[in-house]
């Protein structure tokens, strides 16, 4: 199963526009995928003193939380779809990590840190921003994606459109041509 963890607010965005297309390539294939549409679902990314009390305990109050847990143990494949605001990835997929990816279910502090998340033998990055792609390589690459493995994700792929508004309609359409290659 591939797992789609979409955000974007906005349905008429070049993100959706991403969204579609991995989508088509996936039906195209015949290959099962789900979608975690965090903006569609109302997912609260915010930690409150609720969740925070079993956060330790590796435990959850939002249901939404236990309906994601469940998609991600029958993936074997993730693909993130954000765009890259103020330097990093938009709150609702901060507060994703932060309440989903709890201790016994991504991990364990059991005879030492152990990645629990294994089961994701292929990892995708789809973002979007207006800066220069080099600007989020050190986020992207040595924290998002090196904290993902730590977890147990593998074989990670990152890729970035630039100038996405400014960039011109050339630079969207090659971009879903790349997007289409690597799904």
């Amino acid at each position: 199963m591939v797992t789609i963890l979409f955000t974007h607010p906005w349905h008429g965005s070049f993100n959706h526009a991403i969204l579609d297309t991995v989508t088509a390539k996936l039906e195209k294939e015949g290959r099962p995928y789900q979608v975690i549409d965090l903006p569609k679902d109302n997912f609260n990314p915010l930690m409150k003193e609720a969740d925070l009390k079993l956060y330790s305990a590796g435990k959850f109050d939002d249901p939404l939380v236990g309906k994601y847990q469940n998609m991600l143990k029958e993936s074997e494949e993730v693909i993130f779809i954000f765009p890259i605001w103020w330097g990093m990835m938009p709150a609702d997929l901060k507060g994703f990590l932060d309440k989903v990816l709890l201790v016994g279910f991504s991990h364990s502090y059991e005879n030492g840190w152990t990645p629990l998340m294994t089961n994701i033998k292929k990892t995708t990055i789809l973002t979007t921003s207006e800066s220069p792609t080099e600007n989020w390589k050190v986020f992207i690459e040595d924290v998002f994606l090196k904290n993902l493995y730590s977890l147990g994700f593998q074989n990670g792929t990152w890729l970035n459109c630039q100038g996405t508004t400014h960039g011109g309609n050339d630079n969207r359409v090659n971009f879903l041509k790349q997007v289409e290659e690597i799904i």
